[in-house]
């Protein structure tokens, strides 16, 4: 695979099992995610492979939505989703999770898909004209929600 467009690491106080639970609870991702406002289950209710799920993003007055199917849910481990627009390849969204001494660190990345020429019109779509660079901010505000979340629990 290639390198992420986008990705941060964080240090968190607490069980790899916490995080990875946080993380794969649709509603608590939306609400530690900073575009995504909505997701919930279309096809299958639990996390595992080939589980899709709709997400609804919004930039302003801008929304729109996606369909994410999981590709990988190792409880604790990785949790990853590839994100399609109708038959668009869109993105893949990665939580890598390694426990430690002090808890477990989160690394969580992001991988372009877009086809080029369908780039531009998808920034105008969204607001977003740089994605690469709104999606590290997003991972790093992503990243310290939850952080905080994981150790208040």
């Amino acid at each position: 695979m290639t390198d992420p467009c986008a990705s941060a690491t964080v240090q968190i106080d607490a069980r790899p099992d916490v995080v990875y639970r946080l993380l794969t609870d649709l509603p608590t991702l939306a609400s530690l995610a900073e575009e995504a406002v909505a997701m919930r289950w279309r096809k299958g209710d639990a996390v595992r492979p080939g589980a899709v799920f709709a997400g609804r993003n919004e930039n302003g007055h801008r929304s729109w939505t996606t369909k994410c199917t999981v590709t990988d849910a190792e409880p604790g481990r990785l949790f990853a989703f590839e994100v399609t627009h109708t038959v668009l390849p869109i993105a893949r969204w990665q939580y890598d999770i390694v426990a430690d001494d002090a808890g477990c660190r989160v690394t969580e990345s992001t991988w372009d898909r877009r086809p080029n020429w369908f780039r531009k019109l998808a920034g105008m779509a969204t607001g977003v004209p740089d994605r690469a660079a709104a999606n590290a901010e997003h991972i790093r505000l992503t990243l310290q929600r939850l952080k905080h979340r994981a150790e208040a629990e």
